[in-house]
């Protein structure tokens, strides 16, 4: 408040030489972190959106191959995985990693073999000019490529609720293959009624003791066969019509959930000791409105034979089918957990940047 005129305005961001910043855009806090988010060229063999495990995998991949590649990041290069907490499923770390030292073990790996990389840099629009693809940031560049990599990953639906922010990471998760050891033999809670949830909580009680599945309607909406081992499952109780309405915490950790009946409008207090957050994912594929690429009904990537199973022959491919991660603009790829398909881990992300960039590989000879 005392540098901002008495604003109580977040984040307002104070730097050592005394300058603040408040409510910046990431170019602006990009600018003023020395960050680099302008390309040195303007054409390159391939673009790849999104700097994630999947992205950066890919990148090192082709630069390795010699393929001129620049990547462009919307925000911190690592993707989810730069705000995990811990990792312990990622192969060669035996003791697990921290989210941001592998985030930082990718960027470095990718710098290795000559990555291009742009951070702090929203893609606004990608369109076509012939055989090649031209892609346009929010600070008014343009770049074009002979293909384009679309890793921009999803993000998980949050609640909204009181307190949720503050423990993310700290009590509140979206992954149980990830974080679910962590509360082995102790109890947890699972929010979500859809199959996730249900999947979710099922694999959960490999570890804990308990799993509380609250739901917020008065049925849940998992496939039939799921929902009988949910609510059949003895360390498995199902509440519905539960809305979670706050969570508290003390020391930086989750310590309360308050829970209340959408029917009777009872309040209550439940303290598990982590809760799961099932409540759906949102693709980030604000960048391909108007290009031509398919999403399927929840905004996920089609690609390879998801888009012609029914034996339709797409405009622009000359007879042949799209390639396995090629979406249904020519040249145009996906991977990781912007695509319909994905399993929504980091090893798998990682495998299908590698495949994505082996692909690309080949389309690139052909034009």
């Amino acid at each position: 408040m005392q540098k901002n005129d008495g604003k109580r305005i977040i984040p307002t961001i104070e730097f050592a030489d005394g300058s603040i910043l408040v409510e910046p855009s990431n170019a602006e806090l990009a600018a003023k972190l020395g960050l680099k988010t302008t390309a040195a060229h303007s054409h390159y063999d391939l673009i790849v959106i999104g700097g994630g495990p999947a992205g950066l995998t890919a990148a090192l991949y082709t630069a390795r191959e010699g393929i001129n590649t620049l990547v462009i990041e919307r925000a911190a290069l690592g993707g989810q995985a730069a705000a995990t907490e811990r990792l312990d499923n990622v192969l060669g770390f035996a003791e697990g990693v921290l989210g941001s030292e592998f985030a930082s073990q990718l960027r470095q790996q990718a710098e290795r073999f000559g990555v291009e990389m742009l951070q702090a840099q929203d893609v606004t629009a990608i369109r076509q000019n012939g055989n090649y693809h031209c892609v346009q940031t929010a600070d008014g560049s343009e770049y074009s490529a002979r293909a384009v990599l679309v890793a921009t990953g999803s993000r998980y639906k949050r609640l909204g609720a009181p307190g949720e922010d503050d423990f993310i990471g700290a009590g509140i998760h979206f992954c149980a293959t990830c974080d679910g050891p962590f509360y082995k033999s102790q109890a947890v809670a699972v929010i979500g009624g859809g199959n996730s949830a249900a999947e979710e909580s099922l694999f959960l009680v490999k570890f804990v003791e308990k799993v509380t599945l609250l739901v917020r309607g008065d049925e849940l909406t998992a496939s039939q066969v799921i929902q009988e081992k949910a609510l059949n499952h003895p360390q498995i109780v199902v509440r519905f019509n539960t809305e979670v309405t706050n969570f508290s915490g003390a020391g930086g950790k989750l310590k309360a959930v308050e829970v209340k009946d959408r029917k009777t409008g009872t309040v209550e207090t439940l303290q598990p000791a982590g809760v799961f957050v099932f409540i759906g994912l949102t693709p980030n594929t604000s960048a391909l409105n108007d290009t031509g690429v398919e999403l399927n009904k929840w905004g996920f990537v089609l690609t390879g034979h998801d888009l012609v199973h029914d034996g339709r022959q797409l405009p622009g491919f000359d007879g042949r089918e799209p390639m396995f991660l090629e979406t249904s603009v020519p040249g145009i790829f996906a991977a990781g957990d912007v695509r319909q398909g994905s399993t929504k881990q980091v090893a798998s992300a990682a495998g299908e940047g590698a495949t994505a960039a082996l692909l690309i590989r080949e389309y690139l000879k052909s034009v």
